[in-house]
């Protein structure tokens, strides 16, 4: 399975229009080899190098299999999970300081979660324990020209 996105490469700078000194809007996904039985997709983006811990930037469970992109700026068919950020949705790169990575983590489940609406990132990794068929990883960096 594959994650992509035609603003950045992996590896690569997140263009700023997608963090919280842009627009802070979710960058376009690509999508790609879905394995055969894969009832679901989740997407999780985090960041590992936040000081006080990983920071969950986005949570989303229950997407059909079937998609091949999201576009950006939207959300993705499915249910929203609430982020560190107190709330549901997308929400771009703002690192306090130095380079830190942004994880954008794609699964793809052999089945749809009975998770709530609102559920945190732990909810979900739990819930999927045992499910996941497939993964799939982008990775950004982000800095802040201040």
């Amino acid at each position: 399975m594959e994650l992509r996105s035609p603003a950045f490469e992996h590896e690569d700078e997140i263009p700023s229009l997608f963090t919280c000194d842009g627009s802070n809007i979710s960058p376009p996904l690509q999508i790609g080899d879905v394995p055969e039985g894969a009832a679901s997709l989740a997407l999780v983006m985090d960041d590992p190098d936040a000081p006080g811990g990983t920071f969950d930037h986005w949570v989303v469970w229950n997407i059909p299999a079937q998609t091949g992109e999201i576009a950006s700026g939207t959300e993705p068919q499915g249910v929203g999970g609430r982020t560190d950020f107190g709330r549901m949705g997308y929400g771009g790169p703002c690192p306090p300081s130095g380079t830190h990575r942004y994880m954008f983590k794609l699964y793809a489940l052999d089945t749809v979660l009975g998770l709530a609406r609102g559920s945190r990132k732990d909810d979900l990794e739990a819930a999927m324990q045992g499910h996941v068929l497939a993964e799939a990883l982008l990775e950004g960096k982000y800095r802040r020209s201040r």
